[in-house]
């Protein structure tokens, strides 16, 4: 338990209020096995009932009356046979009682409680699941096939627990500045690494053992590639060639499960061509130019567009694109190279509650999505930033053969594009630099105590110092 009890307490009054009346059931999550029953993956807590009940142990359901205030701690205690292969743990009651619920119940008493409320017609408010084993506990419970839960999951819940968890406050930013100091350390390691002939899962593999041994796994399954222009370019067994780029995207998680998220990207050979140079340079002024702009007030869906509007400029410059700069992205021409949003929310889950819907985190009534508009229908994150937001910015752009061939082909935005000499940068890659940014009273800081190494010069000189 990472918070003090009164935080919990704290916590799960505000939700209480904010929902008014019925019943808020927040599951937590099972084990989960890797191939056969008793071997499992790692277990991770569920991100909103940890928020509200800071118990990372499997098998429990809290549940709030948001009439009447009463708390219940569901499930069952561990019997000897658990204890002989894991040992012994707290009692569901003494659990309860860390976070100051009330009530404890095995796990036999969520269906009466259900029930009771089914029966005099009160609303039961559930978040949408996103494990099969509880999507079948919830259908034995409330009758909804799973094909139908995430629509019929409360709306009022989701938005009440997405509007008090995105706005984080000291402690939890001071969690998330030690994942931070982890991921520092993940990213400097494999720009030591990165060098030709050592291959990209090798380096994947030593930063993930970094996390663990800090105690943490990754934020998420690192990516790491010299196709970076391929969003999700997993480490393969492929020797680092001299002369490319290597793309690292990874982050680490801590105990608490809190997330850090980076990218770099890194010239193989420890300096970049001349060509590499211009394209990353872009990508450092968007950057900049987002962190410049991010301050309370100020919509989410401007920074982008304006980071979109710096890589259109610089891309013009390179001869790569031509035309007018509103008109082309308008058009959603700069997509071609910059095809996914600059930044999402971040906190307890990498990708901040987008479990719960993205465009419940990501906008409201002010701000919507375009999801008619390549590119623009990837922007996770329009809404105005407050205070205690924490978000990603990172600007990349890509050069993805299979798209230019399909945009030439089709003739889609040519009048902003150069495709004759498009065809030169199919072998390029991708660049992507990101950092986590917190929006503060009167602007934005980044978050880690030490920044990892981006700027040109400041990159070539730190790989210079490579053994």
């Amino acid at each position: 338990m990472l918070f003090s009890k009164q935080t919990y307490i704290d916590r799960r009054e505000i939700l209480r209020r904010r929902i008014g009346n019925g019943l808020i059931v927040l599951f937590g999550n099972n084990d989960s096995p890797m191939n056969y029953p008793s071997n499992g993956y790692q277990f991770r807590q569920d991100s909103c009932f940890l928020y509200y009940f800071g118990l990372h142990r499997d098998g429990l359901v809290g549940v709030i009356d948001a009439d009447s205030g009463d708390e219940w701690l569901i499930g069952n205690d561990i019997d000897i046979e658990d204890i002989v292969w894991f040992g012994s743990v707290e009692s569901v009651a003494d659990m309860a009682e860390q976070v100051g619920v009330q009530r404890s119940a095995p796990m036999h008493r969520l269906e009466s409680l259900f029930r009771d409320a089914l029966d005099s017609g009160r609303e039961i408010h559930f978040l949408p699941p996103y494990r099969h084993d509880l999507m079948i506990q919830l259908m034995d419970l409330t009758g909804i096939h799973p094909r139908d839960q995430r629509s019929r999951a409360s709306l009022k819940l989701i938005q009440a627990v997405v509007e008090q968890r995105i706005v984080k406050s000291a402690e939890e930013v001071a969690e998330i500045e030690r994942a931070c100091a982890i991921g520092y350390e993940m990213h400097t390691t494999s720009m030591r690494l990165c060098r030709p002939g050592v291959s990209e899962q090798e380096i994947a593999g030593r930063i993930s053992g970094i996390a663990s041994s800090k105690g943490c796994i990754v934020s998420f399954p690192s990516i790491l590639s010299m196709h970076g222009e391929i969003m999700h370019g997993y480490p393969s067994t492929k020797p680092l060639e001299a002369g490319r780029l290597m793309l690292c995207d990874c982050g680490a998680e801590t105990n608490e499960n809190y997330c850090s998220d980076n990218t770099r990207t890194t010239p193989i050979s420890g300096r970049f061509t001349s060509r590499q140079r211009d394209i990353y340079q872009i990508v450092v002024d968007a950057h900049d130019r987002a962190y410049e702009m991010a301050r309370p007030g100020v919509k989410w869906w401007d920074v982008h567009f304006e980071a979109a509007r710096v890589i259109t400029e610089g891309l013009k410059a390179l001869g790569l694109m031509r035309g007018n700069t509103d008109d082309a992205l308008a058009a959603g021409a700069h997509a071609m190279f910059f095809p996914h949003g600059l930044g999402h929310a971040m906190g307890m889950d990498v990708h901040d509650m987008e479990g719960l819907g993205q465009i419940y985190v990501g906008f409201d009534d002010e701000v919507r999505p375009n999801l008619e508009q390549f590119g623009t229908n990837c922007l996770r994150f329009g809404r105005r930033l407050q205070e205690g937001y924490v978000m990603t910015d990172e600007p990349g752009i890509y050069f993805i053969p299979a798209l230019i061939d399909d945009w030439r082909a089709s003739g889609h935005c040519a009048e902003f594009l150069n495709f004759d000499l498009l065809e030169s940068y199919k072998d390029f890659g991708g660049i992507r630099i990101e950092d986590d940014l917190l929006i503060t009273a009167d602007g934005c800081r980044y978050l880690g105590e030490k920044m990892i190494p981006y700027h040109v010069k400041e990159l070539e000189e730190f790989l210079e110092t490579r053994e």
